[in-house]
């Protein structure tokens, strides 16, 4: 049985719709082969939240993988405007919606006959629209959550925000079934004689960046092809050198982020949120850190600094 979709502006093709009249052809790339990168930019009080930096990635992952840009940053921020404006016309829509709403961006190759050769000469299939922000509850911010690890078994091109998210859908699906809030993917490596190491390092999780706290510093997986750089890498980095907590990007071994002061996933939905148990095992008290809560005050001041306007 095909659900009901709800009436949510959106935008395909030089065209306002809404999503359960917009249709896309069934020989669109994006549809038979994943063939396409994506952006979520949050929105707070009408104003898109570190929308270049947003546009900024999705040129990059446009470019890697050879997608020519269809449209220019202030194209972007046109439709983002009036998603948002029609966001908020929908009968009905209270105010109290708006502050966690957000617009999807979706870029695919087009549409061609199926084939894995690139075809020329297609023009990109450009998508977007705006709906809510799901966001953590009250008691996982003052509790925290729980999450489960497992072996990274995605692709090596983590860096593309690739609309081929089968890898990220079976990670999450490891953490549903357990009731956790998330899956820790940790990538094995090889040793100095080449063979396989005993333990792996921290990647990141099925749909969330995640950051190890220790002796008062934040460490972060670097920036390669390995992880996708979130936002929020730069968001953190603006929020740790604010708050004097010192941040540095290495490579961080799966013992390390069991032996954590605090661990912290990041994404535009959950902003910075608290793992305070991994695999059953409490992290660090088993309660949300100082850090956290620090980082967790200064990005909201942040957010009320861009609703209203002002560039974070």
């Amino acid at each position: 049985m095909t659900p009901v979709l709800p009436d949510l502006p959106c935008y395909l093709q030089g065209e306002y719709a809404t999503i359960d009249q917009a249709k896309v052809s069934v020989m669109d790339r994006g549809f038979i082969l994943g063939d396409g990168v994506y952006e979520v930019v949050p929105i707070y009080g009408s104003h898109p939240f570190c929308l270049p930096q947003h546009l900024a990635r999705l040129g990059r992952s446009l470019a890697t993988v050879q997608i020519p840009a269809p449209l220019g940053e202030a194209e972007w921020q046109g439709i983002i405007g009036e998603l948002v404006a029609r966001y908020r016309a929908r009968p009905g829509c209270s105010e109290a919606e708006v502050p966690t709403a957000s617009v999807y961006l979706q870029v695919t190759r087009g549409v061609a006959l199926r084939e894995h050769t690139i075809p020329a000469q297609v023009t990109p299939t450009v998508f977007a629209f705006a709906n809510a922000m799901a966001t953590p509850s009250t008691a996982q911010r003052e509790q925290g959550v729980a999450c489960v690890s497992a072996d990274e078994f995605r692709w090596e091109k983590a860096h593309i925000k690739s609309t081929s998210l089968l890898g990220a859908v079976l990670a999450r699906a490891i953490s549903q079934e357990a009731g956790a809030a998330e899956t820790i993917l940790f990538r094995k490596g090889r040793d100095a004689d080449g063979r396989q190491a005993d333990q792996g390092f921290l990647s990141e999780a099925s749909a969330c960046n995640v950051w190890v706290v220790k002796d008062g510093a934040v460490y972060g997986p670097p920036k390669d092809n390995l992880v996708l750089e979130g936002i929020r890498f730069s968001v953190l980095e603006a929020l740790c050198a604010k708050l004097n907590i010192p941040l540095t990007l290495r490579r961080i071994a799966q013992d390390e982020v069991f032996a954590a002061d605090e661990l912290l996933l990041s994404s535009a939905s959950k902003e910075v949120l608290p793992v305070t148990r991994l695999d059953g095992q409490a992290i660090g008290n088993g309660v949300p850190g100082p850090i956290y809560q620090s980082l967790y005050a200064a990005y909201q001041d942040m957010k009320r600094a861009a609703a209203q306007g002002q560039t974070p």
